[in-house]
């Protein structure tokens, strides 16, 4: 079971795990940099990417990109960076150096990957880019290099000063969002060719990954030079080099090796309990439940009462110890713990653990402040916590253990050491409880002192690591080998006749602009097919798009008064803005629904089970992004041009 389990899709896994990688590979020649979870649009986020060497990627270098160097250079270095990232900051120096030793035959162009574990990186690229508006992109960028740990919103601010640049304008940019959808397509194209960490590099195509030395960018660069030597010894003109260098390139990165993920396999992992951790229960219980929870997460808040039942019914048998995993997409949460420590500082952590859930809509800073109040702390000494960040490193170590041992989302439990993924009932808890308790009395029996019980279980049932899976054969993924998959239509809405021959299931979200793309597509094909083929529309939100998921639960909380397709249209027709919760409201009342009903749905659990169900499905059966196409259980991915959907479609009807 893993009902209410609140992991949306590969995206958390890979901005902790890759973290605790970042944090490994800092000793590693040349750096590297984390690999990234930072991928978008219409591309969720994949393990490392197979290569073959000598690879030439046909990567454009992308409209409104800001470059240094003449268009017309024999090598073009297209760099994917992150401003929060310190490798790239370090290499920095690095690629100066070659452009004041290559001249005008070497061009750098920076694209935008900000990844999700740096909080402020996405920020400060869009602070770059709308400097780049005022003709300042590289004073800003050399400046936000220079100072990365200094990038809040004040920070950008004081810096455009600095430059002298038109503060009302600079500050609109940034309250607008303007530059988020240029940000989304280098994330993008960064996924899509396996630039999955920052910084990397396409020298001429070729990928050259991580804050490499001078030699290694010097041996790259003359090896691109020479093939450009070679192109204009043919007749090639000058501006056209980079395009004939890389036409012949790969469209997109080879599929990954499926590899299993930290913690996936069978048995019990040993987590230890430090004497910082806060806990319920006596220390030499004989069951240890682990949980790695966090205070915005409605599953982690949902589960509450049920843990409370647990403590009720085996005060003596069972100790509950509490670890953070707040959720990158969860806004609020990482503060919150750090005032949870803060708060178990003064000797009041369940107090405010209990205040943080009851009030989950309510967890900015200065409500943090008024709970620390009214539960008597001592709040200077509150303040100067979350001000000092005093806490910050253990709560990344209870993040960084979270990746380790498998909690991909929250809430998740490991009894004994093993695993218990999301809010389940209390009889799902009762019936491992009570078997642990089962097996710790012979234990006990046996002589194994009570403070040895869960080590002793653990030695016994030791942790085995899921195998990896084979090396995929051809240029795509395991999944897709051309054969039609069966497609659950749960809860779907459909648009088009029930007795067509082809039906289309579409797994797409709000905010892809590729999804948006591919809307006059399939309008097109309705018209062209209009008795032969119908549409199912499944929900798949990415995590690291802001308001998609709620997007969905707005599309299906209409379509429970039948007008599915009318807010479809709309939401989309509303893209590129940041939608919020009245957005979706005033889209209701457009649409002449009953708000009470529209408002309620938008928060009831069955619109949750409906679209994870649907992310669930999408996991099953790979499509990893967005949109991604089954025409009678045959993939299509992306917001392929119509030729391609027609081939499918015209297939499909030749059949019998």
């Amino acid at each position: 079971m893993k009902t209410g389990y609140a992991v949306f899709g590969f995206v958390v896994v890979a901005a902790l795990a890759f973290y605790v990688g970042y944090q490994a590979g800092r000793n590693s020649a040349g750096g590297g940099g984390a690999p990234t979870a930072a991928v978008d649009p219409g591309r969720a986020p994949t393990p490392p990417t197979l290569k073959r060497e000598g690879e030439i990627f046909n990567l454009p270098v992308g409209e409104n990109t800001h470059c240094k160097g003449p268009a017309d250079a024999k090598v073009t270095i297209i760099e994917f960076s992150d401003f929060q990232c310190p490798f790239s900051a370090r290499v920095s120096p690095t690629l100066e150096e070659i452009r004041r030793n290559f001249g005008n035959d070497v061009r750098t162009c920076f694209r935008h990957n900000p990844l999700p574990f740096h909080q402020d990186a996405t920020l400060a690229a869009e602070a770059a880019l709308a400097a780049g508006d005022q003709g300042k992109f590289w004073e800003l960028h050399d400046k936000l290099f220079a100072n990365q740990s200094a990038l809040k919103r004040p920070d950008l601010e004081r810096y455009a000063e600095e430059l002298r640049l038109d503060s009302t304008r600079f500050n609109g940019a940034l309250d607008q969002n303007a530059h988020a959808s240029q940000i989304a397509r280098d994330k993008a194209d960064a996924a899509k060719f396996g630039a999955r960490g920052t910084p990397a590099f396409f020298i001429n195509g070729k990928l050259l990954s991580g804050a490499q030395p001078y030699d290694q960018f010097k041996a790259a660069v003359e090896e691109a030079r020479k093939r450009a030597d070679a192109l204009l010894a043919k007749g090639v003109a000058r501006d056209q080099l980079y395009t004939e260098l890389v036409k012949h390139g790969l469209a997109q990165a080879q599929a990954p090796r499926p590899q299993p993920q930290p913690g996936e396999g069978s048995g019990r992992q040993l987590i230890q309990i430090g004497s910082a951790d806060h806990c319920q229960g006596p220390v030499n219980a004989k069951v240890t439940i682990v949980a790695f929870s966090e205070f915005q997460c409605p599953f982690s808040g949902k589960v509450v009462p049920t843990v409370r039942q647990i403590r009720e019914t085996y005060p003596q048998q069972v100790r509950i110890c509490f670890k953070h995993n707040p959720l990158p997409f969860h806004q609020d949460a990482a503060l919150a713990s750090e005032a949870a420590l803060a708060a178990g500082d003064q000797g009041k952590f369940w107090e405010l653990h209990d205040k943080l859930f009851t009030n989950q809509s309510a967890l900015k800073r200065p409500d943090l402040e008024r709970y620390a109040g009214e539960i008597g702390l001592n709040l200077a000494k509150f303040k100067a916590a979350l001000d000092n960040g005093t806490f910050k490193d253990r709560i990344s170590e209870d993040m960084k253990l979270a990746a380790q041992v498998g909690a991909r989302g929250t809430p998740t439990f490991f009894i004994n050491g093993k695993k218990l993924a999301g809010a389940q009932p209390f009889e799902s808890f009762k019936s491992e409880i009570d078997e642990e308790i089962k097996k710790a009395n012979e234990l006990l029996q046996k002589g194994v002192p009570p403070g040895q019980v869960y080590a002793e279980l653990v030695k016994a049932e030791p942790f085995k690591p899921a195998a990896p899976s084979p090396t995929p054969t051809a240029d795509r993924a395991p999944a897709d080998d051309g054969k039609p998959v069966p497609v659950s239509f749960t809860g779907a809405f459909f648009k088009g006749p029930s007795s067509a021959r082809v039906t289309i299931a579409e797994f797409s979200e709000f905010q892809c602009p590729f999804c948006k793309r591919v809307v006059p597509t399939l309008m097109q094909l309705f018209k062209e097919y209009p008795s032969q083929i119908r549409v199912a529309f499944k929900h798949n939100p990415l995590p690291f798009h802001s308001y998609a998921l709620d997007a969905s639960k707005a599309a299906i909380a209409a379509g429970k008064q039948g007008r599915f397709w009318e807010m479809h249209d709309k939401l989309f027709d509303a893209h590129g803005g940041n939608l919020t919760r009245a957005d979706f409201e005033r889209f209701a009342q457009d649409l002449q629904l009953n708000l009470g009903k529209f408002r309620s749905d938008l928060d009831s659990p069955e619109v949750a089970a409906l679209i994870k169900a649907d992310q669930d499905e999408a996991g099953r059966l790979g499509a990893r992004g967005t949109p991604t196409f089954f025409i009678n259980g045959r993939r299509l991915v992306g917001a392929q041009p119509i030729g391609q959907f027609k081939a499918l479609i015209d297939d499909e009807l030749k059949k019998k």
